[in-house]
């Protein structure tokens, strides 16, 4: 199940999405949050109290089809991206009020935004700027500044010429740093490969492809720089071939994990990596890798999640407090807490507060 192949939040949502087929299942779901008990996840020093359906939209504004990525700024301001209406990315204060929503110009239609991949980076100059992955065909990695005022973009045709490829199918996913300012751009969607390009928009190198042995993917669907050891390291989450895989800054293979069901992105906060797992689960690694907790984590809940017969993703009504359904993007505040958004109809993005 990928959410490539497969707006509840006020009346005036509700009555545009009438005939759609999740309308219904929307005002379900409106219901059922006023119904809805914070439950506790993990354990022991990874103890979080879990937040469903955390910040609220004005009329006229929906996550559409999906939810898909979160970022936070330094001011601890929470971005949110969607396919829903209208523009493509939505802004939260911390305390989940509504700020604003932003780039109309990287929708693929008024009608409908192609958010998905979304990261954040304070930059030489003190600034800080936003990197988008459209998961779009028609549309290109783009820097933005924090106001949404577009810096520079790359599409299949800029990175064809640049890289010397033919790429063939072309979806980009999600954007990663590293430590001397350069960006990596994932095409996870498309021809598995990560283009590595300087902050100013200036080619670098390319590597990857798809492939399951050691320095191919399936689907690398995310990735983040991984310094905790004091050696930075690009951490890939290779997620059709279920593990992670580590790089060096020379974009050299150095380990792959094993272990995971569909990983789709990464987040670091000091020693203690997440991993949103689509597949129904958040996964923590520590310094070393190891895993110290899958939150959410419930087989027989994820036998269900996964039964398409079920029709999860759009069923509302169905979800159960505490559990995930497709965990898509996750992002650490300052305090440790964990937002994570979800691949699913009408949007839902949960706030993890750390309890111990």
């Amino acid at each position: 199940m990928t959410e490539k192949n497969s707006p509840f939040r006020s009346r005036r949502g509700f009555l545009q999405l009438a005939g759609t087929g999740v309308g219904l299942q929307l005002i379900t779901a409106n219901k059922s949050r006023a119904d809805h008990h914070k439950k506790i996840v993990g354990s022991g020093e990874h103890t979080y109290e879990c937040e469903h359906f955390w910040g609220r939209l004005p009329d006229g504004h929906s996550y559409g089809n999906a939810s898909h990525g979160v970022a936070i700024d330094s001011q601890g301001m929470i971005y949110v991206t969607h396919t829903g209406k209208p523009d493509s990315v939505f802004v939260f204060d911390p305390d989940g009020k509504f700020v604003k929503s932003m780039l109309p110009d990287h929708n693929k239609t008024r009608e409908r935004a192609s958010g998905h991949g979304i990261d954040i980076r304070v930059e030489e100059d003190g600034k800080e700027y936003l990197y988008l992955s459209p998961a779009d065909s028609s549309m290109a990695f783009t820097k933005a500044t924090i106001d949404g005022e577009i810096v520079w973009s790359r599409g299949k045709s800029d990175l064809e010429k640049d890289a010397g490829l033919e790429l063939g199918r072309y979806r980009p996913t999600n954007a990663s740093f590293a430590p001397n300012g350069d960006t990596y751009l994932g095409d996870g969607y498309g021809s598995g490969y990560l283009f590595r390009y300087t902050s100013a928009g200036k080619f670098v190198s390319v590597f990857g492809g798809t492939g399951t042995g050691n320095g191919k993917f399936k689907t690398p669907h995310g990735q983040w720089l991984d310094n905790r050891d004091g050696t930075p390291k690009t951490a890939v989450c290779d997620r059709a071939n279920a593990r992670l895989q580590w790089f060096d800054m020379e974009n050299r293979h150095l380990k792959t994990m094993d272990g995971f069901l569909f990983p789709a992105d990464i987040d670091i906060k000091d020693d203690l990596m997440v991993v949103p797992d689509l597949h129904a689960r958040v996964t923590l690694l520590d310094q070393d890798d190891r895993i110290i907790a899958h939150l959410g984590d419930d087989e027989a809940w994820r036998t269900r999640v996964l039964d398409k017969k079920e029709k999860m993703r759009g069923s509302p009504d169905k979800w159960q407090d505490g559990k995930f359904v497709h965990p898509h993007d996750a992002a650490f505040d300052s305090d440790g807490n964990i937002f994570i958004a979800e691949w699913v109809v009408g949007g839902r993005v949960s706030k993890l507060r750390k309890v111990s």
